[in-house]
């Protein structure tokens, strides 16, 4: 042991008593890994108390940059772009976002304690001192990104259901599930079941981010101005995975970190569906008007009501605007004919222009989203639920009218 470890180790005293944590020297800079428990009061102490010793010149945190403004400023969810959201694909990571922020917002209920209070403690603390802090984490959506594209349709769903029931629950989260949230962060901690018996979501939700945290901090090291003594403060759960890459690793950080945020390239499969799917329609059309006017105008038909009339189905289960139905009822016939359009973001973003949310519906999204009335209460949730069930009952439509076809022509 350095003298300048023991050193740290003396400074700290009582902080590191009844914590777990870890020493790493790399490059000339000496690491002192400090695990947490995201649901402890202890831990946001001994992280005050362990930056107040003075032993470090810079802190490191487990949080990507877009959490760590999000911890700075808890009102930056009103600045969310709705459109921008549907346009791009992300009403499903959003969705995601917020049913872990309910799943939060339960904890503390429960607990007394804001979780992540650690991650704030350290901010603040750094912040107070005018110390350096590096946040060292992946960005949460490519970790999620790359977590869907680890997994199964079947497993993702099973993820996916697993949230929604747990979001919604109105009853006391278990001890024993406190117990795994003491071990690591909260997306660890919600997926804990399914990491422990699936390789690849263990791969990309853990071993990655271990790996991925080594790394940065590898390039702290490397920088010009290198503090000597860093504090990196992750869950308990990252300890020893961060400790073994951290001190093992000869991969350059630069090839550790373009491998594991690279994103798969999209899968061809829905493309090649959506393809097939276009033909055997228009296929269908084309033999039903080959066999006569009325048989053309009747398999268009059934096509145009069921899957119009179960995409505004969908729509009106979700509480829409009344264009937003018709708007649902007039694209859903035509974006399963579209590989890059959906019915869900034609009638989200007719509800969104019709019922634009308010100051008030972003504050209340962390009290709305903790109940099943709440998300069709609240005109932010209410657009992404607009999006998901009209795709739903279209997709509904799509199989039908699909099978009519199919059993006509044969």
């Amino acid at each position: 042991m350095s003298a300048a470890i023991e050193g740290i180790e003396v400074a700290l005293g009582a902080a590191l008593q009844d914590q777990p944590w870890k020493r790493v020297e790399r490059d000339g800079v000496e690491f002192l890994l400090l695990g947490t428990a995201h649901v402890s009061r202890r831990s946001a102490e001994a992280v005050a108390e362990a930056i107040a010793a003075g032993a470090f010149d810079a802190i490191a945190v487990e949080l990507c940059e877009g959490r760590c403004q999000a911890l700075r400023n808890p009102q930056a969810l009103a600045k969310l772009d709705l459109f921008q959201v549907l346009r791009e694909g992300k009403a499903g990571m959003v969705a995601a976002n917020l049913a872990l922020s309910a799943y939060q917002k339960r904890l503390a209920d429960q607990l007394g304690i804001e979780p992540g209070a650690e991650m704030r403690m350290a901010i603040h603390e750094a912040d107070a001192r005018a110390l350096p802090l590096h946040c060292i984490d992946r960005d949460v959506g490519v970790t999620l990104k790359r977590i869907q594209a680890a997994l199964g349709w079947w497993q993702r769903s099973k993820l996916f259901a697993g949230l929604i029931a747990s979001t919604l629950a109105d009853d006391r989260i278990e001890e024993d599930e406190i117990e795994r949230l003491k071990e690591g962060d909260m997306l660890e901690s919600t997926f804990a079941e399914f990491a422990q018996r699936s390789e690849p979501l263990y791969r990309s939700l853990i071993q990655e981010r271990d790996h991925f945290m080594a790394a940065r901090l590898r390039q702290l090291a490397a920088a010009t101005d290198a503090p000597r003594r860093v504090l990196a403060i992750v869950g308990a759960g990252h300890l020893a995975g961060l400790e073994q890459a951290l001190a093992a690793s000869e991969e350059p950080p630069a090839a550790v970190l373009a491998r594991t945020t690279a994103l798969p390239p999209p899968g061809r499969w829905g493309l090649w569906f959506t393809l097939l799917l276009a033909a055997l329609v228009l296929g269908g059309f084309v033999w039903g008007f080959a066999q006569g006017a009325e048989i053309g105008t009747e398999v268009v038909l059934h096509w145009i009501l069921t899957t119009g009339v179960l995409g505004a189905i969908g729509c009106a289960l979700a509480g829409g605007h009344p264009f937003s139905i018709v708007g649902a009822f007039i694209a859903s016939p035509l974006t399963p004919l579209h590989p890059a359009l959906a019915s869900g973001t034609v009638s989200a973003a007719i509800e969104l222009w019709m019922r634009k949310p308010t100051v008030a519906d972003f504050s209340a999204l962390r009290e709305d989203t903790g109940s099943l009335r709440g998300w069709w209460r609240n005109r932010v949730t209410r657009v992404l639920i607009n999006f998901f069930l009209t795709s739903f009952g279209t997709a509904i439509g799509v199989w039908i009218a699909g099978a009519n076809i199919i059993g006509k022509r044969g």
